[in-house]
C-alpha cells in the first residue's frame, strides 16, 4: 500500500478550483478541493442530490446558504450540508490556498 498526503501535490497554477476524488463508492464519495480566491459564479447555487460534510483543512472560506446567514470557515471548521440545501462558495482567501475535505453521501 502507498500512502498519499492530502497537503502534497498542490498545483502552483490555481486559476480554477481543483476537484479530486480520493475515494468513490456507490453511496459515498470523498473529495479534496483546492481553492485560491475562487467563488461560485454569480447567480449559481449548488443543489445536490446527496448530503455533503465539508471541512476546511487549510485556509479560509465563506459559504452562503439560501435564506440563511453566511458561514465563515477557518482551518479545522466543518459542517454538514443536507441534500438539496442550496449553497454557494461566496469567498475563498485569494492570498492563501484553501484545502477542503468533502464527503458526499446518499
Amino acid at each position: 500500500m502507498q500512502t498519499i498526503n492530502i497537503f502534497e501535490s498542490i498545483p502552483s497554477n490555481l486559476h480554477a478550483e481543483v476537484f479530486e476524488d480520493i475515494l468513490k463508492l456507490p453511496n459515498l464519495r470523498i473529495e479534496r478541493i483546492i481553492s485560491k480566491g475562487q467563488s461560485t459564479p454569480q447567480g449559481d447555487w449548488y443543489d445536490q442530490e446527496e448530503g455533503e460534510w465539508v471541512m476546511v483543512l487549510e485556509g479560509h472560506a465563506i459559504l452562503g446558504f439560501e435564506n440563511e446567514k453566511d458561514v465563515a470557515l477557518k482551518k479545522g471548521d466543518y459542517l454538514n450540508i443536507p441534500a438539496h440545501c442550496k449553497h454557494k462558495v461566496k469567498w475563498t482567501d485569494p492570498d492563501q490556498v484553501t484545502i477542503w475535505l468533502a464527503i458526499f453521501y446518499k
